[in-house]
């Protein structure tokens, strides 16, 4: 005989492993994670699930596209050990993650709009084959050279070290994100704001690239809020369920 606190039929590992496309090992390891509850045991010590295990598992399985893994099974292990308000918490935090990566979108494509502007009223003079230093693109843009400083420690600029001199040395790259962090602080952004947005620059291989990226990057960001919806929804079912 099964003993088992939760109501309902009984379940195999493979009965609940096949339901949701997954190997009978990869439930017994989100049991032991924690992320399913603990299954009931036969006399024999077989293990017997139920649909509140199922539940769960549909809950698990919708949060880690909105989510990620991490986070959704940090989600189920505070359900299953009754800490509503922690799960909730991260939801949240998840939320405002997303929020952020909104904004940072935004913020881009309002930094291209404002170089895009730029360039046309004037075209800065490019730097040279061995790069510039400091104080001409300080003068260039109209700001001291402490501040490049404070942009460099804040990772919005990366330039290099002459090897003889010790002098900063601003390459193509680190110009054009000099420029582009000077357009944004003009707009208001933090530099904390602004160090997120040049990694997507540097990532996408300068603006060009990251310009013709950006409805991707638009169609993630609604999939993950897309997603959010549908985990939410599982996760108020499987809470509903444990009453």
């Amino acid at each position: 005989m099964v003993r088992n606190l939760q109501s309902g039929g009984q379940l195999r590992p493979v009965d609940l492993a096949r339901g949701h496309g997954l190997s009978t090992q990869a439930v017994r390891n989100y049991e032991e994670a924690g992320i399913l509850p603990a299954a009931g045991r036969s006399d024999h010590g077989y293990r017997a699930y139920t649909p509140l295990h199922a539940r769960a598992l549909d809950a698990f399985l919708a949060l880690v596209p909105g989510h990620g893994h991490r986070t959704a099974a940090s989600i189920m292990r505070a359900v299953n050990r009754g800490a509503i308000e922690e799960a909730l918490r991260l939801v949240d935090e998840s939320h405002a993650q997303l929020l952020d990566d909104r904004r940072t979108l935004r913020a881009v494509e309002s930094a291209l709009s404002d170089l895009t502007r730029l360039a046309d009223q004037a075209s800065p003079t490019p730097p040279g084959p061995g790069g510039t230093f400091i104080g001409p693109l300080a003068a260039e843009l109209g700001i001291r050279p402490a501040t490049l400083r404070a942009w460099e420690r804040a990772g919005l600029v990366r330039p290099r070290r002459d090897r003889v001199t010790g002098y900063r040395v601003y390459d193509g790259a680190d110009v054009r994100d000099a420029r582009l962090a000077h357009q944004l602080r003009r707009g208001g952004y933090p530099l904390e704001r602004i160090a997120p947005l040049l990694d997507r620059v540097r990532t996408a291989g300068g603006l060009e690239p990251l310009a013709a990226t950006l409805d991707d990057w638009h169609g993630r960001l609604s999939a993950r809020g897309r997603a959010m919806l549908t985990g939410a929804a599982e996760l108020d079912a499987y809470l509903r369920a444990r009453g």
